[in-house]
């Protein structure tokens, strides 16, 4: 039987109440039935990730993989399409599926992220160029990031309204426009959904590959705008914050082959979006107090720079 790690049953109790609790309990006897089934043994210590518990195993033949079994929840869904739509290209390979307990075997990769290199350069080359190689044609059943423009446009108005924030009217109808004029005629082209340097682990098949997706069909260009926020913290260290976001853009356009301005609207839109979001929900590293107003503030000054970069 297995040990789910303290921090990955605290949080998923926090996040999911009564329901995580359940599901936690039925998690040992869950994966048992998997490793049995897989024809797997354990092979080293359980880890997790932000929604689920990725157990090492050896397969019959001796060649390493991981079970990961996530909580089921819509997001999770199609992350097994994903792969199997990439069969390997760029991404962990699947070797096995579960929908029912929205588990698999995937293939093992170093638990070293692209998080950990100092060089920003080439964290944001090497996102582009899997950007790049992610970006095939998506298969019919994957759900199109376009059928989400109706909803993303009415939050952005209602949060607008009804939250005490320092965004201008222009930054706000900025990302609407994007919504209005990107969002709803997106390309069927598989995008990650959910890409930044920690869902790119390094491998021994191939330096670096995709990890956790979420399998959606939509512009390429919105990855870049997902990788730009989740360089937040990097980009708080800059001398030069507009020097720092240009060359964000300008290194990820060019390594994505994707087209500069449509990176820098979708990042727009995702900047406006974060700065509601931790308005009413806090982010996972301040849900309250003096630091999350910080946060939040940053978010503005991002989504108004990102305004001047057209």
């Amino acid at each position: 039987m297995i040990e789910v790690p303290e921090t990955s049953a605290r949080s998923t109790v926090e996040r999911e109440g009564e329901s995580g609790a359940a599901w936690l309990a039925e998690l040992p006897g869950i994966v048992k039935e998997l490793l049995g089934r897989w024809g797997c043994v354990p092979d080293g210590e359980v880890m997790h990730g932000g929604v689920g518990v990725i157990v090492p195993v050896r397969r019959r033949d001796e060649a390493t993989a991981v079970v990961k079994v996530s909580f089921p929840h819509p997001g999770n869904i199609h992350e097994p399409d994903a792969f199997a739509a990439w069969g390997g290209r760029g991404a962990v390979l699947l070797h096995e599926r579960d929908d029912e307990r929205f588990a698999m075997l995937l293939e093992r990769v170093q638990t070293s992220t692209l998080a950990e290199l100092e060089d920003g350069d080439e964290v944001v080359t090497i996102a582009g160029r899997l950007n790049r190689r992610l970006a095939i044609p998506a298969p019919p059943d994957l759900p199109r990031l376009r059928d989400q423009a109706d909803a993303w446009e009415e939050q952005l108005r209602t949060d607008a309204e009804e939250l005490t924030h320092r965004l201008s009217r222009h930054a706000v109808d900025a990302a609407v426009a994007t919504v209005r004029e990107l969002g709803r005629a997106q390309p069927d082209i598989l995008i990650h959904g959910d890409l930044h340097a920690r869902n790119i682990l390094r491998a021994d098949r191939e330096p670096w590959l995709a990890a956790d997706p979420k399998g959606y069909a939509g512009d390429p260009a919105y990855d870049g705008g997902t990788l730009l926020k989740s360089r937040a913290l990097t980009l708080l260290e800059a001398d030069d914050l507009h020097k720092a976001v240009d060359r964000i853009l300008d290194v990820f356009a060019e390594a994505a082959e994707v087209d500069r301005s449509r990176v820098r609207r979708w990042a727009q839109f995702h900047a406006v979006q974060a700065a509601f979001w931790g308005r009413r929900h806090g982010f996972r590293m301040a849900r309250s107090g003096p630091r999350l107003d910080w946060l939040t503030e940053f978010a503005d000054g991002l989504a108004e720079l990102l305004l001047e970069h057209a």
